[in-house]
């Protein structure tokens, strides 16, 4: 994979923010699953999902320090991660030497159409600005083969409207779990299901996570 530079300010100073505190992120995230029993268990569905599906190539994009590659490489996924920061993807290369990382955007990956089984986007597009995301979601499925399953982690805005607010790494964004939910469905995905948590200790908002697949073309329905 050809490494990809930020193509627009948000972009940059998305990966700029994270580069500034990578290593303290990656202390801070690093055992974050322990804690979280439903996120795990959305995650180990998505990875049976996949294998059931036949396997391949499934992309974490966003991926950080790699944590969340290396949990879904140890439920049996195919995983390489991609980040815009090439900080973090140091720190995800230095911490899983078995695993592959790019630095890339994932709203223009230097990869063939239908190329992957699963992707994850594990509160990684949180800091796009609303009117940036459709591309987003028509990348994705451009990605994924047909069938393919795409994992969607965000901070969910509880019935109001897509909100900013102050991440403590750069301006993010909440959003109706519906609203995310049409959105993939316009670009070709089909609902597999969702899972909303009330914050945990410690986190200020609630979590929204969907699952979704692509839709089979015309001539390769199941």
């Amino acid at each position: 994979m050809t490494d990809l530079a930020p193509s627009s300010s948000y972009l940059a100073t998305t990966a700029d923010a994270y580069g500034a505190v990578a290593s303290l992120y990656a202390d801070l995230v690093q055992d974050s699953l322990t804690a979280l029993p439903l996120d795990r268990s959305f995650l180990a569905v998505f990875a049976e999902l996949v294998t059931a599906a036949g396997g391949g190539p499934v992309a974490e994009l966003g991926c950080g320090p790699g944590y969340l590659t290396a949990h879904l490489r140890d439920l049996g996924l195919d995983m390489f991660g991609v980040d815009l920061s090439p900080t973090m993807v140091d720190l995800a290369r230095e911490t899983y030497h078995d695993l592959r990382f790019e630095v890339g955007s994932m709203q223009a990956l230097d990869l063939p159409s239908g190329e992957l089984a699963g992707i994850v986007s594990w509160y990684s597009v949180i800091h796009t600005p609303p009117g940036e995301l459709p591309p987003y979601f028509a990348e994705f499925q451009r990605l994924l083969a047909p069938g393919g399953h795409l994992l969607l982690a965000f901070f969910e805005s509880e019935g109001g409207p897509v909100t900013a607010f102050d991440h403590k790494v750069t301006t993010a964004y909440r959003w109706p779990v519906d609203g995310l939910a049409d959105m993939a469905s316009e670009a070709g995905f089909t609902e597999v299901g969702r899972m909303l948590r009330e914050p945990c200790e410690g986190e200020r908002f609630r979590r929204g996570h969907l699952l979704m697949r692509r839709v089979y073309g015309e001539g390769n329905e199941k």
